[in-house]
């Protein structure tokens, strides 16, 4: 039949099957609390990229006419301060705003690092075996036999106080987990029939390993990165609470819990927002996470 003459349906792709990304986002959206956390990472992106624009005043900019201002809506409060002041008289909404880029760049840099160390220690241990993956396996105890924040704490401890070190800590601290889930999908791969199909045309070790095998282990380990993220905003923002993390006058959101605590009775705000901040973002992550695994994960994906 001559393309002129086939149903409009046709013509217009109806009754085809779906194409990967749709298939993706049929489960993805399947998961309302998935699309409410993808669509607040976007606005917190956004806001981070835009914070210049979107930031009512400098970070750093301190009013001293109007230390401990409580929110607008509270008696007292300014309209010029939307969600108060802090103890030097810093608007507390700005340094939220401009408080996610150092979220999102530190989610990002420790998802990066220990992803990557993770994968290249977990394909090893499940590609070559033997003394190798016995050797990977007991470092990766002995790092999980020590509670992560003790851990990050000695880290930064050794290293001194700085938000890089910090990052390095809390990257050293997620590295097990992607080390064991890329061990656990490599065994679960390496013998299936493509694997074994490539080593008989004769393709190497290294591309056996990075070409074959790690493009059919990503699914989990992008499910482990999303999750990861919140988990390295969570214990960065702890060691920032602890005086290891960023140091003041940053305005990272652990940091500005660390300088406002003392005020926790006199004005709720300088402690309120800040916290709720880490809430909601690891929250989004968590439920990012939620979300890619039904739909990457076929054995959760339903009819």
């Amino acid at each position: 039949m001559a393309a002129a003459e086939l149903p409009d349906d046709t013509l217009a792709g109806k009754g085809r099957p779906p194409g990967p990304l749709a298939e993706f986002w049929h489960y993805f959206s399947a998961n309302g609390g998935a699309v409410a956390g993808l669509v607040l990472i976007a606005l917190l992106f956004l806001g981070s990229i835009l914070a210049g624009f979107v930031a009512p005043h400098d970070p750093a900019e301190q009013f001293r006419d109007h230390i401990l201002s409580p929110p607008v809506w509270q008696a007292g409060g300014s309209g010029s301060f939307l969600l108060g002041t802090d103890a030097v008289g810093r608007d507390i909404l700005s340094r939220l705003v401009f408080g996610a880029r150092y979220s999102l760049l530190i989610g990002s840099i420790v998802v990066s690092l220990s992803l990557c160390l993770g994968v290249v220690l977990g394909l090893l241990a499940g590609y070559a075996g033997g003394i190798v993956e016995t050797i990977i396996l007991r470092l990766m105890d002995i790092l999980m036999s020590i509670p992560a924040l003790l851990l990050a704490i000695v880290v930064v401890a050794i290293l001194g106080p700085g938000l890089i070190n910090a990052m390095i800590a809390v990257a050293l601290v997620s590295l097990p987990g992607y080390t064991r889930l890329t061990r656990a999908a490599v065994l679960a791969e390496i013998r299936r029939d493509y694997v074994v199909a490539s080593q008989v045309v004769g393709a190497g070790h290294l591309r056996l390993m990075f070409m074959v095998i790690l493009p059919n282990c990503a699914a989990p380990l992008i499910v482990q990165a999303s999750l990861g993220f919140s988990d390295a905003i969570l214990n960065t923002a702890a060691l920032g609470f602890l005086g290891l993390g960023a140091q003041p006058p940053a305005s990272e959101w652990g940091t500005m819990l660390a300088d406002s605590r003392e005020f926790v009775l006199r004005a709720w705000w300088v402690v309120t927002f800040p916290g709720l901040a880490i809430l909601l973002t690891v929250l989004a992550f968590n439920l990012l996470g939620d979300g890619l695994r039904d739909a990457l994960d076929p054995k959760l994906k339903r009819s």
